[in-house]
């Protein structure tokens, strides 16, 4: 069954695979276009430079009118991430837009452990 949704997602996906941001990288699980996994390396000149998170992306049919359910996978500490590896970033709650797929979602991420740090 092809839904606004899903053809969204396909759409993230084939932009993800040919131009992907930086440091980044997503991917559905299992064929599951649903229920993405996502690497995000760790950004230079930061207390997280060399590493690798792992992060899981859940969307819903309401996608891309609703944010996904993002949680790091890997063990993270930091200020904006809780115990469960959920996170607490304004796009993924009051801030979400429709004009942000799952490169943008990754990249303000990635984005955001910069920002801490300074």
């Amino acid at each position: 069954m092809s839904t606004p949704a899903r053809k969204r997602l396909m759409r993230d996906f084939k932009r993800l695979q040919h131009d992907p941001p930086a440091g980044i990288s997503g991917a559905p699980q299992d064929n599951n276009i649903m229920l993405w996994n996502a690497v995000i390396f760790g950004p230079d000149d930061t207390p997280w430079d060399g590493g690798t998170f792992k992060l899981s992306l859940q969307f819903s049919e309401d996608y891309p009118n609703k944010p996904p359910t993002v949680r790091f996978v890997s063990r993270m500490f930091h200020p904006n991430i809780y115990a469960d590896g959920s996170i607490c970033l304004d796009i993924l709650q009051n801030q979400w837009s429709p004009i942000y797929d799952v490169a943008a979602i990754l990249t303000s991420i990635q984005v955001s452990f910069s920002i801490v740090y300074q």
